[in-house]
């Protein structure tokens, strides 16, 4: 169902894979990717820059959510 449907998706959907190391946080809270960083292993790689550009923000709302809500429930979980 959400399964990327262009290359360029799939290049994306990889990248996204590859940015753990790229997360932007303060204590508790996950805001994102360094947006910076993830545009630039982008290029290394090849990935389309447009592509990235436009699905990126998306997969770093939907991560950065699930992340927080896990940390959410482990805290609920410890107290």
């Amino acid at each position: 169902m959400n399964a990327p449907r262009t290359w360029e998706g799939w290049q994306v959907w990889d990248l996204a894979g590859r940015l753990n190391g790229q997360i932007r946080a303060v204590p508790g809270v996950v805001l994102g990717w360094d947006m910076t960083a993830a545009l630039a292993m982008a290029k290394a790689l090849g990935v389309d820059a447009r592509a990235a550009a436009e699905f990126l923000p998306v997969i770093e709302a939907v991560m950065a959510r699930h992340l927080n809500q896990q940390m959410d429930g482990s805290r609920e979980a410890d107290g």
